[in-house]
């Protein structure tokens, strides 16, 4: 039987080890010690699941973003909340973008050395196969099909790795779920993120570079970073590779919005040619509502051109063929991204976001599921109904994270690595063995936690 073996850098990378938890019972006194830290001196989160040894990379690595606000913080709204996103959609866009790019893109999306203003990472998105490599924090996402980004794109192996982040209301509430790091408090989303909270995700293509600008003309002239990730999406080893930027997500929370949230979508156009890269981001469109009665099974998997469905009124699609390069969007032409599954949108995925995930992010995600609720169904119109902001897709069977899905992942991730405790102290990180894991027995975890150089070792039964 294989074994997933992760790693997570420490020492010369100012990496913390997260101390090992539970809520079971400690199997000696030494456990229970370590079990019972205190929060107000508990271990950070893990940076990263995936990176190269330090003996090979001696750079800048990625850095969790974690000092969570303790108080909702009081600054006034941004300026974009003074903007109609209904009349004046495409400057509400690109004044969201404004405020994501402010002393970010100064320092390459690195957080934590933004001087213009606070933003977060979400934690427990290093575990499992698809967690979060050094490089930038991307973590794994979704496979791309082939002509998926164009006609001429024939790659039927490429993926999406993705980083997130949440500026200081977000903030407030995830250090609110996660103030105890060893017990997080999904109580604390009963009342879902405050007004003003702003969440961003920006979305790179693993396709090698000279692949992707002969066959995806649209990322030429791109944004390319160092990743510890997979040119194909099905492969598990990996590698320092080069990702291409590709696509950008915003979501608001915005009163205005009949359910509570804006969703908005960026994709990256090289044609553009801006000074600034970042800039050739352009808006696909923005979406507030499902139009849950429209269930016609239209989908544009292929595009040749972008398809505008007039009659959706909660989507808005940029019109300018000589801006948004040819892109699918979603079902029925609703809100999607290039990297997307275009039978799906911005917000039929996002509304599922629970704890436990009772049901897929999609019904197509589950054969089962599909079966039982076939395209265009009532039960297929259930992932396209407008669900409110906080209150969950399955409400018998779990709790909202109020549309965040890496609330959802994060809160997942920690629950299945306490059941199976396949977290476990390793002895120390040893410099000359590169992209292995150290895996100790349960005997070790309480005797190595006075280590020098922790690790946090993740093994995992496939």
């Amino acid at each position: 039987m294989s074994r997933l073996k992760l790693i997570i850098l420490s020492g010369l990378f100012a990496f913390v080890f997260l101390q090992y938890c539970t809520q079971g019972p400690a199997n000696s006194a030494s456990e229970k010690s370590v079990v019972e830290t205190s929060i107000s001196n508990q271990e950070p989160f893990p940076d990263f699941g995936f990176m190269l040894s330090p003996k090979q990379y001696g750079g800048t690595v990625f850095k969790l973003s974690q000092n969570f606000p303790t108080v909702v913080p009081s600054d006034p709204k941004p300026a974009f909340f003074n903007i109609d996103f209904k009349t004046d959609w495409r400057n509400y866009l690109l004044e969201v973008q404004k405020y994501c790019f402010e002393g970010n893109t100064e320092v390459d999306f690195r957080v934590e050395n933004n001087s213009k203003r606070a933003w977060y990472h979400m934690p427990w998105q290093h575990y499992t196969e698809n967690g979060r490599e050094g490089f930038h924090g991307l973590t794994k996402e979704a496979p791309v099909k082939a002509q998926q980004l164009a006609p001429t794109q024939m790659s039927d192996s490429s993926g999406a790795w993705a980083v997130g982040f949440f500026n200081d209301v977000a903030g407030y509430t995830i250090g609110q779920v996660w103030k105890d790091h060893n017990n997080p408090q999904i109580k604390n989303m009963s009342e879902g993120f405050k007004e003003g909270a702003v969440l961003f995700k920006i979305l790179f293509l693993s396709m090698p570079k000279a692949e992707a600008e002969a066959t995806v003309p649209f990322l030429r002239n791109g944004i390319w970073w160092d990743a510890f990730a997979t040119y194909n999406f099905k492969q598990k080893t990996r590698s320092q590779i080069q990702v291409g930027l590709i696509q950008m997500d915003i979501m608001v929370r915005d009163s205005r919005a009949p359910h509570g949230w804006v969703f908005g979508n960026f994709q990256y156009n090289g044609a553009m040619n801006k000074a600034n890269p970042w800039k050739n981001l352009v808006p696909v469109g923005i979406m507030w509502g499902q139009d849950p009665t429209i269930n016609v099974n239209a989908s544009n998997p292929k595009p040749t051109q972008t398809i505008i469905n007039a009659a959706l009124k909660e989507t808005i699609i940029n019109p300018d063929a000589s801006e948004l390069p040819a892109t699918h969007l979603g079902w029925n032409s609703r809100l999607n991204g290039p990297v997307d599954n275009p039978m799906s949108s911005c917000y039929s995925c996002h509304a599922t976001a629970e704890f436990p995930q009772a049901s897929p992010i999609s019904p197509l995600f589950n054969s089962d599921t599909l079966a039982q609720n076939p395209v265009g169904s009532p039960g297929w119109m259930r992932w396209f109904s407008n669900i409110e902001c906080g209150t969950p897709f399955d409400p018998s069977k779990a709790v909202s994270t109020d549309f965040c899905l890496q609330m959802a992942e994060a809160l997942q991730n920690f629950e299945t690595w306490k059941k199976t405790q396949d977290g476990l102290f390793a002895t120390q990180y040893k410099n000359e063995v590169a992209s292995r894991a150290l895996v100790a027995s349960k005997k070790e975890k309480a005797v190595n936690a006075t280590n020098e150089v922790r690790v946090f070792s993740l093994q995992r039964n496939q």
